[in-house]
């Protein structure tokens, strides 16, 4: 019989209504120092259609659990715009579930803290060419997104403008926003324009960065951030943000979503002081 492996957190974040769905899924990747599954799941319906995506876990216990390969019914919290899985049940033991993982390595294929920023050199939302060189002397926020996405990048993307909008305004002249597409055959400078404006993005302190397919699938590739085609024409792709410092090196990275806005205001205004 397979093994079953059942445990469940609860997080008193009363301020918020949670709501709960169950779904499953291949395991694909385990990261407990960053609290972190990647799982590709099945359709969550009323949630966000099957894809490839990672996950916050609250209880370290439950990391314990899960390994690569493991196919699993999990419990998915979702409040406000944190998803959480709190519970999770081994169907199949790894190496038996029949489907293989779309994002490689998963997090360890991603650029570590106190490592050099791979250099880009792309396009923004007006055309104009933009590289990490032409950066270097601010602290950036980077992370990625694509217009299409259908669940976390607009949630991603909002709390970054909530952690911009939230700079006081000495701070934000020494601080740069990037978004780099994961999808540059439909992110035209256009499109990303129109993204950024639909959710109050302050273009003058914010890049959103397209170009060549193979150029940014180069880019995405040292980065470490797993971009694949899924099923649905969405992008399979791990949720991470990187803090790059002034001198052109990872200085933090936070995975999922469920990283505050203040906490990355904190970070960065400890680097651009």
């Amino acid at each position: 019989m397979p093994a079953l492996a059942l445990l469940a957190c609860d997080v008193a974040q009363h301020s918020e209504r949670a709501r709960r769905v169950e779904a499953t899924g291949i395991v694909e990747a385990v990261d407990p120092a960053l609290a972190q599954v990647i799982i590709d799941h099945d359709d969550i319906p009323g949630v966000m259609p099957a894809m490839s995506m990672s996950f916050d876990v609250g209880d370290p216990r439950l990391l314990e659990l899960l390994a690569p390969g493991q196919k699993i019914a999990f419990t998915l919290e979702i409040r406000g715009r944190h998803f959480r899985v709190v519970a999770a049940e081994v169907l199949e033991a790894a190496g038996t579930a029949g489907r293989s993982g779309s994002l490689g390595q998963g997090f360890a294929g991603a650029v570590g803290e106190a490592e050099p920023a791979p250099d880009f050199a792309l396009r923004d939302q007006d055309g104009r060419a933009v590289s990490l060189t032409d950066l270097r002397g601010k602290t950036l926020l980077l992370d990625f997104v694509y217009t299409h996405c259908p669940g976390p990048c607009p949630i991603l993307t909002g709390r970054h403008v909530a952690v911009q909008r939230a700079l006081p305004a000495g701070l934000r002249e020494r601080v740069r926003f990037v978004s780099i597409s994961l999808d540059p055959a439909r992110d035209t400078p256009e499109a990303l324009r129109a993204y950024a404006t639909a959710r109050g993005v302050d273009l003058s302190g914010w890049s959103f960065l397209t170009g060549d397919e193979d150029a940014v699938a180069d880019v995405l590739q040292r980065y470490g951030v797993g971009a694949k085609p899924g099923k649905n024409g969405e992008i399979d792709h791990l949720v991470i943000t990187y803090v790059i410092d002034r001198e052109g090196r990872i200085a933090r990275r936070f995975a999922g979503l469920e990283h505050r806005p203040e906490t990355l205001g904190a970070a960065l205004a400890a680097l651009a002081k």
